[in-house]
Protein backbone atom coordinates (compact mmCIF):
# COMPACT_ATOMS: atom_id res chain seq x y z
CA UNK A 1 0.00 0.00 0.00
CA UNK A 2 2.87 2.65 1.06
CA UNK A 3 4.12 1.38 -2.36
CA UNK A 4 1.27 2.17 -4.26
CA UNK A 5 0.80 5.59 -2.44
CA UNK A 6 4.24 6.50 -3.67
CA UNK A 7 3.69 5.71 -7.16
CA UNK A 8 0.51 7.45 -7.10
CA UNK A 9 2.42 10.39 -5.80
CA UNK A 10 4.73 10.35 -8.43
CA UNK A 11 2.40 10.09 -11.44
CA UNK A 12 0.41 12.94 -10.08
CA UNK A 13 3.67 14.93 -9.58
CA UNK A 14 4.57 14.35 -13.28
CA UNK A 15 1.42 15.37 -14.36
CA UNK A 16 1.59 18.65 -12.49
CA UNK A 17 4.94 19.03 -13.83
CA UNK A 18 3.71 18.30 -17.75
CA UNK A 19 0.97 20.45 -16.93
CA UNK A 20 3.39 23.46 -15.36
CA UNK A 21 5.40 23.51 -18.66
CA UNK A 22 4.34 25.90 -21.28
CA UNK A 23 3.67 25.11 -24.70
CA UNK A 24 7.21 26.91 -25.59
CA UNK A 25 9.36 24.76 -23.08
CA UNK A 26 7.10 21.74 -24.75
CA UNK A 27 8.43 22.08 -28.20
CA UNK A 28 11.99 23.47 -27.08
CA UNK A 29 12.28 20.54 -24.94
CA UNK A 30 11.54 18.34 -28.20
CA UNK A 31 13.40 20.52 -30.03
CA UNK A 32 16.91 19.67 -28.15
CA UNK A 33 15.91 15.89 -28.49
CA UNK A 34 18.80 15.51 -31.22
CA UNK A 35 20.28 12.28 -29.35
CA UNK A 36 23.60 14.16 -28.36
CA UNK A 37 24.20 15.91 -24.69
CA UNK A 38 26.72 18.60 -26.58
CA UNK A 39 23.95 20.58 -28.02
CA UNK A 40 24.72 23.47 -30.74
CA UNK A 41 22.88 25.79 -33.19
CA UNK A 42 22.79 24.32 -36.86
CA UNK A 43 25.03 27.22 -37.66
CA UNK A 44 27.85 26.10 -35.16
CA UNK A 45 27.08 22.11 -36.53
CA UNK A 46 27.80 23.53 -39.99
CA UNK A 47 30.86 25.17 -38.74
CA UNK A 48 32.47 22.41 -36.39
CA UNK A 49 31.25 19.63 -37.57
CA UNK A 50 29.68 19.37 -41.15
CA UNK A 51 31.30 21.84 -43.15
CA UNK A 52 30.53 25.18 -44.06
CA UNK A 53 30.34 25.05 -47.85
CA UNK A 54 31.73 21.74 -49.66
CA UNK A 55 30.05 19.12 -52.17
CA UNK A 56 26.94 18.60 -50.35
CA UNK A 57 26.23 22.73 -50.41
CA UNK A 58 27.58 23.46 -54.09
CA UNK A 59 25.43 20.61 -55.73
CA UNK A 60 22.41 21.31 -53.53
CA UNK A 61 22.93 25.22 -54.03
CA UNK A 62 23.16 24.92 -58.04
CA UNK A 63 20.64 22.57 -58.40
CA UNK A 64 18.08 24.43 -56.17
CA UNK A 65 19.09 28.46 -57.56
CA UNK A 66 18.54 26.82 -60.93
CA UNK A 67 15.12 27.98 -60.48
CA UNK A 68 16.21 31.88 -60.47
CA UNK A 69 16.31 31.35 -64.35
CA UNK A 70 12.63 29.81 -64.00
CA UNK A 71 11.41 33.32 -62.84
CA UNK A 72 13.61 35.44 -65.30
CA UNK A 73 11.86 33.52 -67.86
CA UNK A 74 8.40 34.35 -66.46
CA UNK A 75 9.39 37.54 -65.93
CA UNK A 76 11.13 38.52 -68.90
CA UNK A 77 9.16 37.10 -71.63
CA UNK A 78 6.91 39.84 -72.08
CA UNK A 79 9.74 41.46 -73.22
CA UNK A 80 9.38 39.90 -76.53
CA UNK A 81 5.69 38.61 -76.64
CA UNK A 82 4.29 42.24 -75.96
CA UNK A 83 6.89 43.85 -78.41
CA UNK A 84 5.71 45.86 -81.53
CA UNK A 85 6.79 43.96 -84.91
CA UNK A 86 7.69 46.12 -87.77
CA UNK A 87 4.97 47.21 -90.02
CA UNK A 88 4.65 46.99 -94.14
CA UNK A 89 2.36 48.17 -96.73
CA UNK A 90 1.74 45.58 -99.58
CA UNK A 91 0.26 48.19 -101.48
CA UNK A 92 3.55 50.33 -101.66
CA UNK A 93 5.09 53.24 -99.93
CA UNK A 94 1.99 55.51 -99.18
CA UNK A 95 -0.43 53.85 -100.30
CA UNK A 96 -1.65 52.65 -97.14
CA UNK A 97 -4.05 54.64 -94.52
CA UNK A 98 -3.61 55.74 -90.97
CA UNK A 99 -1.12 52.70 -89.16
CA UNK A 100 -3.16 52.72 -86.00
CA UNK A 101 -6.26 51.62 -88.04
CA UNK A 102 -3.70 48.69 -88.90
CA UNK A 103 -5.22 46.17 -91.52
CA UNK A 104 -8.40 48.09 -91.92
CA UNK A 105 -5.89 51.05 -93.59
CA UNK A 106 -3.64 48.46 -95.71
CA UNK A 107 -0.82 47.39 -93.15
CA UNK A 108 0.16 44.13 -92.64
CA UNK A 109 2.51 42.89 -89.55
CA UNK A 110 6.30 41.78 -91.36
CA UNK A 111 6.03 38.68 -88.70
CA UNK A 112 2.45 37.92 -89.05
CA UNK A 113 -0.15 38.69 -86.60
CA UNK A 114 0.43 35.95 -84.05
CA UNK A 115 3.68 37.05 -83.72
CA UNK A 116 2.87 39.02 -80.29
CA UNK A 117 -0.07 40.27 -78.30
CA UNK A 118 0.64 43.88 -79.69
CA UNK A 119 -0.03 42.54 -83.69
CA UNK A 120 -2.73 40.06 -82.52
CA UNK A 121 -5.19 42.25 -80.40
CA UNK A 122 -3.82 45.27 -82.10
CA UNK A 123 -2.34 47.01 -78.96
CA UNK A 124 -0.62 49.95 -80.77
CA UNK A 125 -1.89 53.71 -80.64
CA UNK A 126 -5.00 54.58 -78.27
CA UNK A 127 -4.46 50.95 -77.05
CA UNK A 128 -0.82 51.27 -76.07
CA UNK A 129 -1.13 51.68 -72.91
CA UNK A 130 -2.68 48.12 -72.35
CA UNK A 131 1.47 46.76 -72.87
CA UNK A 132 2.38 48.56 -70.10
CA UNK A 133 -0.75 47.47 -68.18
CA UNK A 134 -0.21 44.07 -68.15
CA UNK A 135 3.13 44.51 -67.26
CA UNK A 136 1.94 46.05 -64.09
CA UNK A 137 -0.73 43.56 -63.31
CA UNK A 138 2.36 41.31 -63.49
CA UNK A 139 4.15 42.65 -60.79
CA UNK A 140 0.55 43.29 -58.63
CA UNK A 141 0.40 39.46 -58.79
CA UNK A 142 3.95 39.34 -57.64
CA UNK A 143 3.55 41.25 -54.66
CA UNK A 144 0.42 39.70 -53.53
CA UNK A 145 1.97 36.09 -53.85
CA UNK A 146 5.17 36.84 -52.04
CA UNK A 147 3.42 37.24 -48.94
CA UNK A 148 1.31 33.94 -49.77
CA UNK A 149 4.52 31.70 -50.08
CA UNK A 150 6.46 33.52 -47.83
CA UNK A 151 4.10 32.23 -45.01
CA UNK A 152 3.36 29.03 -46.40
CA UNK A 153 7.60 28.69 -46.60
CA UNK A 154 7.95 29.32 -42.82
CA UNK A 155 4.50 27.59 -41.83
CA UNK A 156 3.55 23.46 -42.40
CA UNK A 157 4.29 23.71 -46.61
CA UNK A 158 8.29 24.21 -45.70
CA UNK A 159 10.95 25.96 -48.16
CA UNK A 160 11.43 22.86 -50.04
CA UNK A 161 7.28 22.47 -50.90
CA UNK A 162 6.79 25.81 -51.27
CA UNK A 163 9.28 25.92 -54.14
CA UNK A 164 7.86 22.86 -55.45
CA UNK A 165 4.64 24.59 -55.68
CA UNK A 166 5.31 27.58 -57.13
CA UNK A 167 6.82 26.19 -59.74
CA UNK A 168 3.89 23.97 -60.60
CA UNK A 169 1.63 26.61 -60.77
CA UNK A 170 3.77 29.45 -62.56
CA UNK A 171 4.15 26.56 -64.83
CA UNK A 172 0.79 25.88 -64.89
CA UNK A 173 -0.42 29.59 -65.13
CA UNK A 174 2.37 29.74 -68.26
CA UNK A 175 0.87 27.19 -70.52
CA UNK A 176 -2.93 28.50 -70.03
CA UNK A 177 -1.65 32.03 -71.09
CA UNK A 178 -0.51 30.68 -73.81
CA UNK A 179 -4.58 29.56 -74.89
CA UNK A 180 -5.79 32.97 -74.21
CA UNK A 181 -8.41 34.39 -76.31
CA UNK A 182 -8.40 37.77 -75.77
CA UNK A 183 -6.41 40.41 -73.94
CA UNK A 184 -8.51 40.44 -70.58
CA UNK A 185 -7.91 36.89 -70.04
CA UNK A 186 -4.55 37.69 -71.01
CA UNK A 187 -3.93 39.61 -68.50
CA UNK A 188 -5.61 37.94 -65.68
CA UNK A 189 -3.31 34.87 -66.37
CA UNK A 190 -0.69 36.98 -66.26
CA UNK A 191 -1.50 38.50 -62.65
CA UNK A 192 -1.78 34.46 -61.58
CA UNK A 193 1.41 33.78 -63.24
CA UNK A 194 2.78 36.74 -60.88
CA UNK A 195 1.16 35.38 -58.00
CA UNK A 196 3.10 32.12 -58.62
CA UNK A 197 6.10 32.83 -60.14
CA UNK A 198 7.66 36.12 -57.99
CA UNK A 199 8.04 33.87 -55.34
CA UNK A 200 10.34 31.42 -56.98
CA UNK A 201 13.22 33.29 -56.17
CA UNK A 202 12.93 34.28 -52.37
CA UNK A 203 11.77 30.16 -51.90
CA UNK A 204 15.11 29.40 -53.62
CA UNK A 205 17.04 31.68 -52.18
CA UNK A 206 16.13 30.85 -48.45
CA UNK A 207 16.20 26.74 -49.49
CA UNK A 208 19.57 27.17 -51.13
CA UNK A 209 21.61 29.31 -48.74
CA UNK A 210 19.95 28.19 -45.30
CA UNK A 211 22.53 25.07 -44.89
CA UNK A 212 25.23 27.41 -46.23
CA UNK A 213 27.80 28.09 -43.27
CA UNK A 214 27.59 31.77 -41.88
CA UNK A 215 30.98 32.27 -43.21
CA UNK A 216 29.59 31.29 -47.14
CA UNK A 217 26.48 32.50 -46.78
CA UNK A 218 26.91 36.68 -47.68
CA UNK A 219 29.28 35.79 -50.58
CA UNK A 220 27.59 32.47 -51.62
CA UNK A 221 23.72 34.24 -51.48
CA UNK A 222 25.06 37.29 -53.99
CA UNK A 223 26.05 34.39 -56.37
CA UNK A 224 22.15 33.48 -56.61
CA UNK A 225 21.87 36.29 -59.23
CA UNK A 226 23.78 34.78 -61.78
CA UNK A 227 21.07 32.36 -62.64
CA UNK A 228 18.58 35.14 -62.95
CA UNK A 229 21.04 36.38 -65.74
CA UNK A 230 21.83 33.84 -67.17
CA UNK A 231 17.82 32.81 -67.52
CA UNK A 232 17.12 36.34 -69.50
CA UNK A 233 20.14 35.54 -71.88
CA UNK A 234 18.88 32.06 -72.40
CA UNK A 235 15.05 33.23 -72.84
CA UNK A 236 16.73 35.83 -75.42
CA UNK A 237 17.62 32.56 -77.59
CA UNK A 238 14.71 30.89 -77.17
CA UNK A 239 12.47 33.80 -78.22
CA UNK A 240 14.91 34.40 -81.45
CA UNK A 241 13.92 30.48 -82.48
CA UNK A 242 10.46 31.39 -82.02
CA UNK A 243 9.68 35.11 -83.11
CA UNK A 244 6.53 33.70 -85.54
CA UNK A 245 4.53 32.98 -81.99
CA UNK A 246 3.82 34.31 -79.05
CA UNK A 247 1.79 31.77 -78.40
CA UNK A 248 4.67 28.85 -78.69
CA UNK A 249 6.76 31.06 -76.61
CA UNK A 250 4.96 30.91 -73.48
CA UNK A 251 4.78 27.39 -73.68
CA UNK A 252 7.94 27.02 -74.42
CA UNK A 253 9.17 29.15 -71.55
CA UNK A 254 7.03 27.67 -68.78
CA UNK A 255 7.62 23.55 -69.32
CA UNK A 256 10.66 24.28 -68.14
CA UNK A 257 9.33 25.09 -64.45
CA UNK A 258 7.12 21.47 -64.43
CA UNK A 259 10.65 19.88 -65.47
CA UNK A 260 12.16 21.55 -62.61
CA UNK A 261 9.25 20.02 -60.17
CA UNK A 262 9.16 16.72 -61.26
CA UNK A 263 13.03 15.95 -62.63
CA UNK A 264 15.42 18.56 -59.79
CA UNK A 265 13.42 18.61 -57.20
CA UNK A 266 13.35 14.90 -55.88
CA UNK A 267 17.33 15.17 -55.58
CA UNK A 268 16.55 18.89 -53.11
CA UNK A 269 16.70 18.00 -49.30
CA UNK A 270 14.13 20.12 -46.98
CA UNK A 271 16.41 22.71 -45.19
CA UNK A 272 17.73 21.73 -41.72
CA UNK A 273 16.86 24.67 -40.27
CA UNK A 274 13.41 24.42 -40.71
CA UNK A 275 12.85 21.20 -40.10
CA UNK A 276 14.46 21.71 -36.60
CA UNK A 277 11.82 24.68 -36.19
CA UNK A 278 9.07 22.45 -36.52
CA UNK A 279 10.43 20.18 -33.72
CA UNK A 280 11.67 17.43 -36.42
CA UNK A 281 15.00 17.73 -34.95
CA UNK A 282 15.79 13.71 -35.88
CA UNK A 283 15.01 15.09 -39.69
CA UNK A 284 17.49 17.98 -39.37
CA UNK A 285 20.15 16.21 -37.92
CA UNK A 286 19.73 13.24 -40.57
CA UNK A 287 20.39 16.27 -42.78
CA UNK A 288 23.32 17.48 -41.15
CA UNK A 289 24.61 13.68 -41.30
CA UNK A 290 24.23 13.89 -44.57
CA UNK A 291 26.16 16.80 -45.21
CA UNK A 292 28.74 16.14 -43.47
CA UNK A 293 29.04 13.08 -44.98
CA UNK A 294 29.18 14.13 -48.40
CA UNK A 295 31.47 16.93 -47.33
CA UNK A 296 34.11 13.82 -45.69
CA UNK A 297 33.45 14.90 -42.43
CA UNK A 298 31.44 13.50 -39.34
CA UNK A 299 29.11 14.81 -36.27
CA UNK A 300 29.91 12.78 -33.13
CA UNK A 301 26.97 11.13 -31.48
CA UNK A 302 27.32 13.16 -28.24
CA UNK A 303 26.20 16.38 -30.73
CA UNK A 304 22.78 17.43 -30.32
CA UNK A 305 20.64 20.44 -31.82
CA UNK A 306 19.07 23.39 -30.17
CA UNK A 307 17.26 26.64 -31.42
CA UNK A 308 19.77 29.23 -31.72
CA UNK A 309 17.83 31.43 -29.11
CA UNK A 310 16.95 28.60 -26.86
CA UNK A 311 18.97 30.25 -24.06
CA UNK A 312 16.77 33.37 -23.87
CA UNK A 313 13.48 32.42 -22.53
CA UNK A 314 12.06 36.06 -23.25
CA UNK A 315 12.70 35.23 -27.24
CA UNK A 316 11.18 31.81 -27.12
CA UNK A 317 8.39 31.45 -30.11
CA UNK A 318 5.46 29.58 -30.10
CA UNK A 319 5.52 28.00 -33.69
CA UNK A 320 1.93 27.00 -34.24
CA UNK A 321 0.64 30.18 -32.64
CA UNK A 322 3.13 32.59 -34.51
CA UNK A 323 2.23 34.90 -37.46
CA UNK A 324 2.91 37.72 -40.00
CA UNK A 325 2.02 39.61 -36.98
CA UNK A 326 5.01 39.25 -34.98
CA UNK A 327 7.14 41.11 -37.27
CA UNK A 328 4.94 44.42 -36.17
CA UNK A 329 5.29 43.79 -32.65
CA UNK A 330 9.09 44.65 -32.28
CA UNK A 331 9.87 48.21 -33.17
CA UNK A 332 13.31 47.59 -34.63
CA UNK A 333 11.98 44.88 -36.80
CA UNK A 334 9.00 47.52 -38.19
CA UNK A 335 11.88 49.71 -39.14
CA UNK A 336 13.90 47.35 -40.62
CA UNK A 337 10.72 45.50 -42.47
CA UNK A 338 9.63 48.92 -43.92
CA UNK A 339 13.10 50.40 -45.05
CA UNK A 340 13.96 47.12 -46.81
CA UNK A 341 9.86 47.59 -48.70
CA UNK A 342 11.15 50.94 -49.59
CA UNK A 343 14.70 50.12 -50.48
CA UNK A 344 13.08 46.79 -52.69
CA UNK A 345 10.86 48.86 -54.51
CA UNK A 346 13.00 51.34 -55.55
CA UNK A 347 15.85 48.82 -56.86
CA UNK A 348 12.70 47.14 -58.33
CA UNK A 349 11.72 49.96 -60.14
CA UNK A 350 15.13 51.06 -61.60
CA UNK A 351 16.09 47.75 -62.20
CA UNK A 352 13.14 46.10 -64.31
CA UNK A 353 12.64 49.62 -65.81
CA UNK A 354 15.92 49.18 -67.41
CA UNK A 355 15.43 45.94 -68.49
CA UNK A 356 12.08 45.80 -70.03
CA UNK A 357 12.84 49.16 -71.71
CA UNK A 358 15.07 47.54 -74.07
CA UNK A 359 13.06 47.36 -76.24
CA UNK A 360 13.18 51.06 -76.76
CA UNK A 361 17.10 51.00 -78.00
CA UNK A 362 17.55 51.53 -81.49
CA UNK A 363 19.08 47.97 -82.27
CA UNK A 364 18.35 44.29 -82.28
CA UNK A 365 16.09 43.63 -79.63
CA UNK A 366 17.37 39.99 -78.75
CA UNK A 367 21.04 41.01 -78.94
CA UNK A 368 20.36 44.02 -76.59
CA UNK A 369 18.69 40.94 -74.45
CA UNK A 370 21.46 39.61 -73.92
CA UNK A 371 24.18 42.15 -73.62
CA UNK A 372 22.38 44.09 -71.08
CA UNK A 373 21.80 40.90 -69.05
CA UNK A 374 25.79 39.94 -69.10
CA UNK A 375 26.26 43.40 -68.15
CA UNK A 376 25.17 42.80 -64.45
CA UNK A 377 27.26 40.22 -64.16
CA UNK A 378 30.25 41.93 -63.19
CA UNK A 379 28.31 43.63 -60.67
CA UNK A 380 27.76 40.35 -58.44
CA UNK A 381 31.38 39.44 -58.53
CA UNK A 382 32.13 43.13 -57.52
CA UNK A 383 29.54 42.78 -54.62
CA UNK A 384 31.42 39.54 -53.65
CA UNK A 385 34.56 40.93 -53.15
CA UNK A 386 33.73 44.01 -51.43
CA UNK A 387 31.34 42.13 -48.97
CA UNK A 388 34.14 41.00 -47.57
CA UNK A 389 35.58 44.08 -46.88
CA UNK A 390 32.62 46.90 -46.43
CA UNK A 391 29.64 44.99 -45.62
CA UNK A 392 26.10 44.94 -46.71
CA UNK A 393 25.16 48.52 -45.38
CA UNK A 394 27.52 50.40 -46.85
CA UNK A 395 27.20 48.85 -50.32
CA UNK A 396 23.74 48.46 -50.54
CA UNK A 397 23.80 52.85 -50.18
CA UNK A 398 26.88 52.73 -52.48
CA UNK A 399 25.17 51.20 -55.23
CA UNK A 400 22.07 52.89 -55.10
CA UNK A 401 23.82 56.33 -54.96
CA UNK A 402 25.76 55.09 -57.86
CA UNK A 403 23.02 53.75 -59.96
CA UNK A 404 20.82 56.99 -59.33
CA UNK A 405 24.21 59.17 -60.91
CA UNK A 406 24.10 56.75 -63.78
CA UNK A 407 20.64 56.86 -64.68
CA UNK A 408 20.88 60.43 -64.05
CA UNK A 409 23.49 60.91 -66.59
CA UNK A 410 22.52 58.60 -69.25
CA UNK A 411 19.10 60.76 -69.34
CA UNK A 412 20.96 64.09 -70.11
CA UNK A 413 22.99 62.57 -73.10
CA UNK A 414 22.00 64.35 -76.25
CA UNK A 415 19.33 62.94 -78.64
CA UNK A 416 18.34 60.31 -75.75
CA UNK A 417 16.56 60.03 -72.97
CA UNK A 418 15.16 63.25 -71.28
CA UNK A 419 17.08 65.61 -73.79
CA UNK A 420 15.52 63.75 -76.99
Amino acid sequence: EPQRQLNSYHSRSARDLRAAMSTTELLLAASGSGGGSNRVSIDDALSLHAGEFGRWQLRHFVLVTAAWMLEAMHTMVMIFADREPAMWCPAGDGRCGDRCAGAAAGWEWEQGSGSSTVAEWGLVCGERYKVGLVQAIYFAGCMMGSGVFGHLSDSFLGRKGSLQLVCFLSGGFGLLTSLSPNYWVYAAFRLLTGFSAGSICFCSFVLATEPIGPSYRGVVGTSTCYFFSGGIAALAGIAALFQSSWRILYIVTSLPSLAFMLVVMPFVSESPRWYLVHCRTDDAMRVLRDIASTNGKSIPHCVGLMLDDEDDIAKKVVVETSSVLDVFRSQIMRARLMLLVIITFLCSVVYFGLTLNVVNLKINLYISVVVNSLAEMPAYLVTAVLLQHFGRKPLTIGSMLLSGVFCTTASLIPNFGAMR
